[in-house]
């Protein structure tokens, strides 16, 4: 029984006609008559006769292959990222080669000279949380391999980014918990090389400037996002004399450590401190203590949209209607979801 795949030249045998009229054939070439293209097309279909994958790649100069990296696929938020950009990969036949970078950037270097080598077509990334120097990405560009980054995008004009406005979302949330009486807002930020970081900051400034407030960066701590790194946030949180009415957490990984060290230090959670929190993760509500209320970030839509933008970067290239140093931005508004909105 002969299991071999079948091909073009025993296609070409078959119908004794040459090779190249039966790619051309397969290929839809006008110059191939109807006749012909029908009856090859017919007898490819029928010998389940696939395309040789590596020989479009030589041909066409592409590979279907879309690279993805992201710091760790087990966070819910990335998850649901990469099921947006896998809808929309599949949408347009093209396949992902997917890597994590575990946040750290020699590993993510490392991960892009893997996809430099297999020749990925395009490249999307969420950085890591340390990475704040970009030339193993920027150095893509000689290969003629486009980067559009997500969610954790770098602090620079001239890339193709997708991400979510933190500032205006987290000004809101500032403005919900002031508006329901909480006076001390305090805030447990990322690591500081995080733009999102940067953004979330700016945005609770500007959001406790509008209360004409006096900023008091005692209320302000960071965290490396490790459960130890928050725990000794909320321990000086915890230790002000004046403790604050409420505490904003860069994301629900953040929220759920500091709840713990909260609870364990005898504070009544959302009732001696309100706890509020980024990215609104199904995962919450299985919590005994979820956020009161949440930034909505949307993570398999930005997934979705940084891969319909890559679609759309590498048609652009395909027909040559490239603009060169015309970079593309999208920002995905957020929303604030309130999940227990008590008054006080």
């Amino acid at each position: 029984m002969d299991n071999k795949l079948p091909t073009v030249k025993e296609i070409a045998r078959r119908l004794n006609v040459s090779v190249s009229t039966v790619s051309r054939a397969l290929s839809d070439h006008p110059r191939i008559g109807l006749r012909t293209k029908t009856k090859v097309q017919e007898l490819a279909k029928e010998m389940n006769y696939e395309p040789n994958a590596k020989a479009i790649f030589f041909k066409q100069r592409k590979s279907f292959i879309v690279g993805v990296i992201l710091p760790y696929i087990r966070e819910e938020f990335f998850s649901e990222a990469i099921s947006g950009i896998e809808a929309a990969a599949m949408e347009h036949e093209y396949t992902i080669l997917f890597g994590q970078s575990y946040d750290n950037p020699e590993r993510e270097k490392q991960v892009v000279d893997t996809m430099k080598k297999q020749r990925v077509d395009g490249l999307i990334i969420s950085l890591s949380k340390q990475t704040n120097k970009y030339e193993h990405l920027q150095a893509l560009d000689k290969y003629d391999i486009p980067v559009v980054y997500f969610d954790r995008v770098p602090a620079i004009e001239n890339v193709h980014k997708v991400y979510c406005d933190l500032y205006q979302g987290t000004t809101e949330m500032v403005n919900w918990l002031f508006n329901r009486g909480y006076r001390r807002v305090a805030f447990i930020n990322g690591p500081e090389k995080l733009q999102a970081s940067k953004e979330r900051l700016k945005g609770y400034l500007e959001g406790v400037t509008r209360q004409k407030l006096k900023i008091d960066m005692q209320m302000v701590e960071t965290t490396d996002l490790s459960k130890e790194s928050t725990h000794q946030a909320m321990k000086k949180l915890l230790s002000l004399k004046n403790r604050p009415h409420a505490i904003v957490t860069f994301n629900d990984y953040v929220h759920m450590d500091a709840v713990q060290y909260a609870e364990q230090h005898n504070v009544q959670i959302n009732k001696d401190i309100a706890f509020v929190s980024y990215a609104n993760l199904p995962i919450t509500s299985y919590t005994a203590f979820p956020p009161l209320a949440s930034i909505e970030q949307y993570p398999y839509g930005q997934g979705k949209k940084a891969m319909e933008l890559m679609i759309r970067i590498l048609q652009e290239k395909s027909a040559g209607t490239t603009v060169p140093d015309t970079h593309h931005t999208e920002k995905v508004m957020p929303t604030l979801v309130m999940h227990h909105p008590v008054a006080r």
